[in-house]
């Protein structure tokens, strides 16, 4: 079973930018997701990428501003954020699906997710 470990999370201010990390335990053809989750809120899609990396879909909320990449050498997918907003503030969460389907912006179609890194936007 693959197991995702997220990284790079932290404390930054309105207007900066964070790279998140993934790594996968192994190699995978998965497509990888972005979800998160602010407090008293549900789970919310933000970006995919399938295995060829050919296409990328994200939530309206960050198009422009985040960018979702992937290295299949590391088997490590890659959230870089910028023009941060306090409203992103969140725990963000990888996902494993084993494609982009229809439904790719609905955490049911991701079987494996990794534990999740804080992610906190000051005004």
């Amino acid at each position: 079973q693959v197991q995702l470990v997220e990284s790079g999370g932290g404390l930054v201010q309105a207007g900066g930018s964070l790279r998140l990390s993934c790594a996968a335990s192994g190699r995978t053809t998965y497509a990888m997701g972005w979800f998160r989750q602010a407090p008293g809120q549900e789970r919310e899609f933000v970006a995919v990428i399938p295995w060829s990396s050919r296409s990328t879909y994200y939530a309206d909320s960050v198009k422009g501003r985040f960018t979702i990449s992937r290295d299949n050498a590391k088997n490590t997918v890659y959230l870089q954020m910028n023009a941060l907003k306090p409203e992103d503030t969140a725990v963000y969460y990888c996902a494993a699906a084993p494609l982009v389907g229809s439904y790719y912006y609905t955490d049911r179609a991701y079987s494996i997710w990794g534990r999740g890194t804080q992610v906190t936007v000051s005004s």
